[in-house]
């Protein structure tokens, strides 16, 4: 039985589930799997010194069976000196209010409480009892149920969640080998009599499905593992590849995500699905509203370059759009128009940051005698004004219906409205892009726009007021 041990210290090793300081609170049922694992860590908690708590939850469905489980896991936990946090919940009740399914209520409770017995203990991890059996079968209800690659991963070693991490560091043994293991130790645990309800869906799998399965192929659940394991590392790779599209492509806001059309038309198909996923899971809590139809639906919206205004249902209350080149996943509830805004500025203010749009105006005075001028602005997203020449004080606003412009280099007027369709500008820049206007009102200059002919800087300008549209360290990070 060291054996077993030592299987667990290793790969305990190899995947970093733990490290010496670390505090754990350990999920125990008082089933074979949990009990196994608790003694697995007691034993060998002083070499690898992390020092263990338990956490039991009575979800309320077996009111005998459950009594008998607390009272022998709190009896073996004073035995072995770990301390135990107890939860008494009512789930029937909690089910006939939410209307979940029993199954679904009892996990999203009991995690809840892990999670509560972890921040109290100030712990570090939440070990769970899943061992080979659960990944086998849990890999065999996705592939019954429909799923992608990712999902043929099964269950992972570890993952984060609420701060904490969370670990299975017993997914590579079988349950045949725990309850082996409690015999040899003669350690105490239960048999819960609702695993052998045939209304579960798992429970139809383990004890109807897999023998089934297994009288074709009797070393199906090691397939299954295999399976498991080769699907995790591939997965692991494309999310690292396509996290890192996402950092350097997409725009992320509280509650909108934003990206070149043809920057995710230039992705392999199997990125484009694997991004859309990702901004969306961003975007959308309930992961279930995320579907593989929603994600193609959005693909082709994006390859046939929907018109301007087109929109979609993407799932999870986010409205999907192409918009001018610009793809635009924004959440229903903030699809109204950005509130305007207006910010004085003048001369000597150094800089002014737009909160609406992330962006700073930056400012300063160049002397044409002292200092002699460079060719002029480096880009449109810069403007020189003869300072003398400027209405103060300046104003930086969004649009308003009916704004019109003097453009540089053109008679007339022409409307700031048209001007952004032709320049193909996406609505959500539209909405917040700041336009800058002298004391009577007159717009000087739109950054990375276009500019007025009023208040030219030229060779006989004397103090010239140099204006620079910056991004901010929080928009270059978006």
């Amino acid at each position: 039985m060291m054996e077993l041990a030592d299987r667990v210290r290793s790969e305990a090793r190899e995947e970093g589930l733990w490290k010496a300081g670390d505090t754990i609170i350990v999920a125990l049922s008082g089933g074979p799997d949990s009990t196994a694992l608790l003694h697995l860590l007691w034993m060998m908690a002083r070499e690898e010194g992390i020092t263990l708590e338990a956490a039991h939850v009575n979800h309320g469905f077996r009111a005998e069976e459950s009594a008998q489980e607390r009272q022998m896991v709190e009896a073996w936990c004073a035995e072995l000196g770990i301390p135990l946090h107890v939860a008494e919940l009512n789930l029937p009740q909690y089910i006939a209010r939410t209307g979940m399914n029993a199954q679904a209520a009892a996990r999203e409770q009991r995690y809840a409480y892990l999670h509560e017995a972890a921040a109290a203990s100030l712990a570090q991890r939440i070990a769970l009892g899943h061992h080979a059996d659960d990944q086998a079968e849990t890999v065999l209800m996705r592939v019954i149920r429909g799923t992608g690659p990712g999902g043929l991963a099964g269950m992972p070693v570890k993952r984060k969640e609420n701060n904490v991490e969370l670990i299975r560091p017993l997914l590579r043994i079988t349950k045949a080998e725990l309850i082996a293991y409690c015999n040899h130790y003669q350690l105490p645990y239960c048999i819960d009599s609702s695993n052998e309800k045939r209304h579960y869906f798992r429970n139809q799998i383990r004890l109807e499905v897999l023998p089934y399965l297994e009288q074709i192929n009797p070393r199906l659940s090691g397939s299954l593992l295999r399976l498991a394991d080769m699907a995790r590392e591939d997965d692991n790779y494309m999310e690292h590849q396509t996290a890192a599209i996402m950092a350097e492509k997409v725009k992320l806001e509280p509650h909108a995500a934003m990206m070149d059309r043809q920057s995710l038309l230039e992705l392999h198909v199997a990125l484009q699905r694997r991004l859309i996923k990702l901004i969306l899971n961003y975007l959308v809590k309930e992961n279930d509203a995320i579907s593989y139809d929603r994600i193609e639906a959005i693909r082709e919206a994006a390859a046939q370059g929907a018109a301007a205004g087109g929109n979609l249902d993407a799932g999870g209350g986010v409205r999907f759009a192409v918009d001018y080149g610009v793809l635009i996943w924004r959440k229903d509830s903030h699809q109204e128009p950005s509130a305007p805004y207006a910010y004085p500025l003048s001369a000597d203010a150094g800089s002014l940051l737009i909160a609406q749009t992330g962006e700073r105006l930056a400012l300063d005075v160049l002397h044409q005698a002292e200092q002699g001028l460079p060719g002029g602005p480096a880009s449109r997203a810069e403007a020189w004004f003869d300072l003398e020449a400027v209405a103060f004080p300046l104003v930086v606003r969004s649009r308003r219906p009916g704004d019109r412009m003097e453009v540089l280099g053109l008679n007339g007027t022409k409307k700031v409205q048209d001007m952004f369709v032709d320049a193909k500008w996406p609505r959500y820049k539209r909405e917040t892009a700041p336009i800058l206007c002298d004391a009577n009102g007159i717009i000087l200059w739109i950054p990375d726009l276009r500019r007025s002919p009023h208040a030219l800087a030229g060779r006989q300008t004397s103090k010239v007021l140099r204006i620079r549209l910056e991004k901010t360290p929080m928009e270059q990070d978006r």
